[in-house]
């Protein structure tokens, strides 16, 4: 899956390499709820799907092979469908399949070109930096936090860290003066297309207002552009605080989903 998915990145593509890791390995025990299927030519995977709990289907087509996609939507018929804007193949597939565009919730894909970052700065005290293995306990501790109610737990993290392309030091945070971590940013890096992806971010509800989730996201991108990346991508929802963050942060919107249902 991750193969193809960096085959076809583009602006015009949904998927990331690190979103199917996160979204993979963030979690235990959900193994129930999903089915993977993967389509092949001349060789190689030219087509995935990966349903959720019997309601929502995620899936990569290849263009070249855009005649997957009625297979596809033949095989989990009745699905709910996010696809991105660009992806006009599926478009055409899922309209064929009597799929109708809903109104709704929907994401923004924003960009940020990498060669014109500030410096990172933090109040007195504070420390912008990525993390070790001994720092699992904490880091699991803040994403919690910041997510709460969340089901990440120090063993789905791990996993999260086995996973490829995961990099520690790619996996920043914002240390208190009393220890705790006040915020963090995690980028998965594509080196074959030299995009990272934020996935996720966030700030301690106790250390919010304090420009700290932006200085831990620079702070991860400048080491991604250590790594001779040349942007950074995110994907906010459209209309919430996230979105006028990354604004803040220079990032610029591309692309956005669209949600399909029979």
């Amino acid at each position: 899956m991750q193969r193809l998915t960096q085959r076809l990145w583009s602006h015009c593509a949904n998927w990331h390499v690190g979103d199917l890791a996160w979204q993979r390995f963030q979690h235990v025990g959900r193994e129930s709820e999903w089915q993977f299927e993967l389509w092949e030519r001349d060789g190689e995977v030219a087509a995935w799907a990966w349903e959720q709990r019997g309601e929502d289907l995620y899936l990569q087509v290849d263009p070249a092979c855009a005649d997957l996609a009625d297979e596809v939507l033949k095989r989990f018929p009745g699905r709910e469908v996010m696809i991105l804007d660009a992806e006009h193949h599926l478009v055409a597939a899922l309209e064929r399949h009597g799929y109708v565009r809903q109104d709704g919730e929907y994401q923004v894909f924003m960009t940020h070109d990498l060669r014109d970052l500030p410096e990172v700065e933090v109040p007195e005290g504070f420390t912008v930096r990525p993390i070790t293995e001994a720092d699992l306990a904490r880091r699991v501790e803040v994403h919690r936090e910041v997510w709460h109610p969340s089901r990440v737990t120090e063993e789905s993290y791990r996993n999260v860290m086995a996973a490829w392309p995961y990099r520690a030091d790619l996996d920043w945070v914002v240390e208190a003066p009393d220890g705790r971590f006040a915020a963090s940013c995690l980028i998965w890096f594509d080196d074959e297309n030299r995009v990272g992806e934020l996935e996720p971010v966030g700030t301690h509800p106790d250390f919010r207002r304090m420009g700290l989730g932006a200085a831990v996201c620079h702070g991860a991108m400048r080491a991604l552009r250590d790594l001779s990346a040349e942007q950074a991508i995110v994907y906010p929802f459209h209309g919430k605080a996230a979105e006028e963050f990354y604004e803040r942060l220079g990032f610029r919107p591309y692309a956005r989903t669209l949600n399909y249902s029979r």
